[in-house]
């Protein structure tokens, strides 16, 4: 099993090098369209092909099979890009990720039972940490080395003949064979990497602790990933969403349910509603972000009167 991990950890490494060297080459020629981002003068993107087609091939049978649908979709997400689907208020990659959280769900039910939803859910979180260079890398090393120490310090069974520290450490090993050039800023996971790691975290902490284990494995990584970003996320919310002062609620709550999907349910949910939040508690918790309907044609009326919009200060944000 270690020199398994040893060849992904080295097909990993090289394959990374590789694929963000002919992205490069054919990027800058204009042949790579959507995958090959203007930013920081010209990054690659999708470079997390390699990591999914490791973990979806060294992943065990059953499990293999909820990251390989769910990368396909990724991948075509960033494929495809920021288009609509002629005026209906919906992307395609949106269209195609939700298709892939209900496979997900749907394949994932017979073997993990209601887990299969948190798994499904964690495309969320971990697609915001992506949208920072290193930040998906770091939470995916964090959270999977927890998860190791923790099977190895309860002694944690086997699941389904699967060596309980096997999974964590497989996406570990992963993770820092491809992560230099991500911290670095020369590369991006995509959608394809970052829903990868989403499913073997996922994965991970089922097979730590089932559905409970899931639960709070979840919620915590949702929190690592506000912390490691609440700066730009903080920012995010006082400039664009003028939500003043944000609590670490508001950032939690962003990275929970923040993106497309999560407007869109809000568009369906609250309709054209904007509710108020002057509840300390509420406000604590982020039901200013959670309940933030940017569809609502009140939204305007609701900033402007709140005065804290106005003494926002970013100093307090270092």
């Amino acid at each position: 099993m270690f020199i398994e991990l040893l060849v992904v950890f080295i097909l990993c490494f090289i394959g990374t090098g590789v694929l963000n060297i002919l992205f490069r080459f054919f990027g800058k020629r204009g042949y790579m369209g959507n995958l090959y981002e203007t930013v920081r003068g010209g990054t690659p993107r999708a470079i997390g092909i390699i990591p999914f087609i490791l973990i979806s091939l060294f992943l065990p049978s059953g499990f293999n099979n909820l990251v390989l649908v769910m990368g396909l979709c990724a991948l075509i997400d960033d494929i495809v890009g920021r288009r609509r689907i002629n005026n209906l208020p919906i992307e395609i990659g949106q269209l195609v990720r939700g298709i892939g959280m209900l496979s997900v769900i749907g394949l994932g039910y017979p073997i993990m039972g209601i887990s299969s939803i948190l798994l499904a859910l964690m495309i969320q979180p971990m697609n915001i940490a992506d949208m920072q260079p290193g930040t998906a890398a770091s939470v995916t090393i964090i959270m999977s080395f927890f998860t190791l120490l923790v099977v190895l310090i309860l002694g944690v069974g086997p699941v389904n003949e699967i060596p309980a520290y096997y999974v964590p450490l497989l996406t570990l090993v992963t993770c820092i064979a491809y992560c230099p050039l991500d911290f670095a800023g020369k590369i991006m996971m995509g959608e394809v990497g970052n829903h990868t790691f989403a499913m073997a975290l996922g994965i991970s902490f089922y097979i730590l602790g089932g559905f409970f284990g899931t639960l709070i494995l979840f919620i915590v990584t949702t929190g690592v990933i506000a912390y490691l970003r609440r700066y730009n996320l903080s920012r995010f919310l006082i400039n664009k969403l003028h939500i003043p002062n944000p609590t670490f609620g508001d950032l939690f709550m962003d990275v929970l349910t923040g993106g497309g999907l999560g407007d869109l349910l809000r568009k369906i949910v609250l309709k054209s509603n904007q509710y108020e939040i002057d509840n300390e508690l509420f406000i604590l918790l982020g039901f200013r972000r959670l309940l933030y309907n940017p569809y609502s044609p009140n939204l305007e009326r609701v900033v402007e009167k709140d005065s804290r919009t106005k003494r926002a200060d970013l100093r307090r944000l270092n």
